[in-house]
């Protein structure tokens, strides 16, 4: 291969053979014209242009040696380049012969755990197998020394029935010839006899079935008491009307009592005002900075208290504010309801209710049971019947549903007619609630005869839901009834000259006469008071007695 230096010596001898073969050309041919003026210009000429070509000369000559040292140079990189590559190369071909050793060996080592693994399950089946065997040989004869006692037992059967049926009949035999001996003495057939016992049967039957008719009239009068009562509840909660102060009163709290002149207004228009549009009573008495709503509807009431809140908090008073106020309260009580009923849905898993149910059951947020908060009850129902479900493999939405809904008919007032769950059942099922559903709902009074098992999870969950302690204020007919319970069993003792029932019914003041009791027969007295009560009566938390004998000695000075 020729290097860079022949290339370019090549290249000037070519450059010098052309300029002068160039200057003879141009010699000849002027050469005729003018010899001596042409040969001293010739010669001039000559001499330039040799001075010029021996300096391109060199000029060629000198970038010929600068490129041949610059690829002399590429050329010691490019054999540079190349040994670095290879000597990379090699490493990196040791480093993948390590790694595929090191690669081989864990393959190795794990194929070698492996198959020391498989072994020892090979060997742990085996051992298996044999105790399988072992197991299934003794029951083998476990088996046939069972069939073997089974056999012996229906021997023993078979001899046992025959002795059975030949004293089967001895005693018929015997009760033909007692049969005979009867007749002989009462002079009566066996038809006689038949007909006289049949007689004597049949009157003790009737004495029989008219004590359970009467055991039956008992109960169901005092079972017809207990339903009216809940009837009459249910009806009280339902009906427009007014019930007791601490369930239609609500206290309005105001900065000042300079508000109430303004409440009132000139002549009292303001306030009259206020009722006829709220439909509530307004009560302004002598409670300082403080005013009375009184209403049997519990959403009225909340409508005209928030009316009266933004009233006074606004401090403009007037005929047509009110009617603004209380159109603007409507609206946000409805939305609070709407709201209320949509959380409940929610905590419960429910999401598919009719609007209107889901409106119908917003107004439960104001409606209260014996105190409890209505729409609280459904929810703490529902989660009830829900875990009951799960716990008996029934369908807990299902249930949860039914117990969710079961007193929506609450939230009617008394303009429809029925009870609460009859109305309450109609209104799901006008709004294309599952027959289910509906059943529960109409059933769990049992004013409809029970017919699923939903249903009477409806029931339970309702009665723990409302039975829980502190779920309901006890009604003051039974708080009245038991502490005259309580005053009549102390009174029944002899020696008792006054009873009082104190602290709400946890206490009882015995008063003995000192002269008929002492201190021993007040010691019995009270532990004999304390077991009749809680015998005889249900009441929460303890009940004190305490039996208190005192001597007076009066004398007058004259």
């Amino acid at each position: 291969m020729p290097t860079a230096t022949s290339v370019g010596l090549t290249l000037i001898g070519l450059l010098i053979a052309g300029l002068l073969a160039w200057i003879g050309f141009t010699l000849s041919r002027r050469k005729a014209a003018d010899n001596t003026a042409a040969t001293a210009n010739a010669q001039l000429d000559a001499a330039t242009i040799a001075a010029g070509a021996k300096s391109a000369a060199d000029l060629v000559r000198r970038q010929a040696e600068d490129e041949a040292a610059v690829l002399r140079t590429r050329a010691e990189k490019a054999e540079k380049r190349a040994e670095e590559i290879r000597r990379a190369a090699e490493d990196r071909a040791s480093e993948v012969r390590r790694e595929a050793e090191h690669r081989a060996s864990d393959v190795r080592r794990e194929a070698e755990t492996e198959a020391q693994s498989i072994r020892d399950d090979l060997r742990e089946q085996r051992l298996e197998m044999e105790r399988r065997d072992h197991r299934l040989t003794e029951r083998e004869e476990r088996l046939d020394e069972q069939h073997r006692s089974i056999e012996e037992r229906q021997t023993e059967l078979t001899a046992q029935l025959a002795e059975l049926d030949q004293r089967k009949t001895e005693i018929r035999n015997l009760e033909e010839e007692r049969r005979r001996i009867l007749e002989g003495v009462a002079n009566l057939s066996s038809e006689q006899a038949k007909a006289e016992l049949v007689a004597s049967i049949e009157a003790e039957a009737k004495r029989h079935a008219h004590s359970i008719v009467r055991e039956i009239e008992r109960q169901a009068l005092d079972e017809g008491e207990t339903k009216a009562r809940k009837i009459i509840t249910g009806a009280v909660q339902r009906l427009a009307s007014e019930q007791t102060s601490e369930s239609v009163v609500s206290v309005v709290h105001l900065p000042s009592d300079d508000m109430k002149g303004r409440i009132i207004g000139r002549e009292g228009r303001n306030i009259r005002s206020f009722e006829q549009t709220t439909g509530v009573n307004l009560i302004i008495d002598d409670t300082p900075e403080a005013v009375l709503l009184s209403c049997f509807d519990p959403v009225r009431r909340e409508t005209a208290r928030l009316t009266l809140d933004s009233l006074v908090l606004d401090g403009r008073i007037h005929p047509s504010r009110i009617e603004e106020i209380y159109e603007r309260s409507r609206g946000e009580v409805a939305e609070l309801c709407e709201r209320a009923a949509e959380d409940a849905m929610a905590e419960v898993g429910i999401t598919d209710l009719h609007p209107e149910l889901i409106r119908t059951m917003g107004l439960l947020r104001y409606r209260t049971s014996y105190g409890q908060n209505v729409l609280k009850h459904l929810i703490e129902s529902a989660h009830i019947a829900g875990m009951m479900a799960a716990e008996l493999g029934l369908d807990p939405k299902l249930c949860k549903r039914g117990a969710f809904l079961h007193d929506i008919g609450k939230a009617l007032t008394h303009e429809s007619e029925g009870s609460h769950a009859i109305v309450g059942a109609e209104l799901a099922r006008k709004y294309g609630e599952n027959d289910d559903v509906v059943h529960c709902i109409e059933a769990h009074h049992n004013e409809v005869e029970v017919r699923t098992v939903e249903a009477v999870l409806t029931q339970a969950a309702d009665a723990v839901s409302g039975g829980r302690p502190g779920a309901r204020r006890e009604s003051l007919e039974a708080y009245v009834q038991r502490l005259e319970r309580l005053e009549e069993i102390a009174m029944h003792h002899d020696g008792v000259e006054k009873v009082f029932a104190m602290q709400a019914g946890r206490e009882i003041r015995v008063m003995v006469l000192p002269d008929a009791v002492d201190d021993i027969a007040a010691q019995v007295m009270a532990r004999d008071i304390a077991k009749q009560v809680e015998e005889e009566l249900t009441y929460p938390g303890q009940i004190r007695v305490t039996v208190v004998r005192e001597s007076r000695a009066t004398e007058v000075a004259k």
